[in-house]
């Protein structure tokens, strides 16, 4: 039986990868568009393997029957069903023998900016009658490191959250969580809702990063217009100052401050604080 990993090329999978070797497995096969980028991986014993999202062959060697597939969601926002529809299709021809994939929060019932494209794939994957399993994973603490260095620059902390809290980890504990779902029994058909175990808001944000820049930072907290203009005054493109602003909304109702505790007990250990992980960019 191998272990495949899609997107091995991008942050989580190559995580993933990391982690699935710290843990022993074998059989790992890490895939993505340019295999050139994995050589380390297979100088460590990884086959790799190149595999487009939106070149996927009828078949392949290196996929079949009784394999694990991890399915790392595309990066492509919009072009992403059409991506996950043709590796989903792949799996049922090889004759997988579960498939887990990288989802969102609640991403079946749920006003998440981000879920209607993982609710369409996990709807996808349900309907191919493959096993399955939904890592539905929050926040990575990773998607504030650009605003830990405007911090060091400004020494401000601009959003439109509110109160709104995040209950994120970092990239490397949700990488250990899909390990352990990948090497071990029980997880067929589960769903798991995946966060930190601690939600903080952006003025405790704002705090963490003055610890570690031994600086002051202070959180300003904006409108929704002030801060589509903000981010427009500093270059983003409209689509991208409005998917922020959004994405804050999303904060603000609460949608991504849940503490599950799912993510802590796959991993069986608490997860990583975020002022640990922030600590790693000084």
């Amino acid at each position: 039986m191998s272990i495949v990993v899609t997107g091995a090329t991008g942050h989580l999978g190559r995580l993933v990868v990391e982690s699935l070797l710290e843990r022993g497995a074998e059989g790992i096969v890490a895939t993505g568009r340019g295999v050139d980028r994995l050589q380390d991986l297979a100088d460590r014993g990884v086959r790799v393997e190149r595999l487009d999202y939106d070149d996927v062959p009828e078949s392949v060697d290196w996929l079949g029957a009784g394999d694990v597939l991890l399915l790392v969601s595309g990066s492509e926002v919009g072009r992403r069903v059409p991506q996950h529809r043709a590796i989903v299709d792949l799996a049922v021809r090889s004759g997988v023998g579960r498939i887990a994939y990288t989802s969102a929060p609640a991403a079946d019932d749920t006003a998440l900016t981000v879920a209607p494209e993982h609710a369409a794939t996990e709807a996808l994957i349900r309907a191919s009658g493959l096993p399955f399993t939904f890592l539905r994973n929050g926040w990575y603490t990773e998607n504030y490191r650009p605003t830990f260095e405007q911090a060091r620059e400004s020494g401000l902390v601009l959003g439109s959250a509110g109160e709104g809290r995040v209950a994120s980890a970092p990239r490397s504990d949700f990488a250990e969580a899909a390990a352990v779902v990948l090497t071990t029994d029980g997880h067929e058909g589960a769903v798991y809702e995946l966060f930190g175990d601690a939600a903080w808001t952006y003025g405790e944000l704002a705090a963490a990063f003055a610890d570690v820049l031994g600086r002051e930072v202070t959180y300003r907290s904006l409108t929704p217009e002030e801060h589509r203009e903000a981010l427009l005054s500093a270059g983003l493109d409209q689509g991208t100052a409005g998917f922020v602003v959004a994405l804050d909304q999303d904060i603000a109702a609460g949608l991504l401050g849940l503490t599950t505790g799912h993510l802590a007990g796959l991993l069986g250990r608490p997860t990583v604080p975020l002022a640990e992980t922030v600590r790693t960019w000084a």
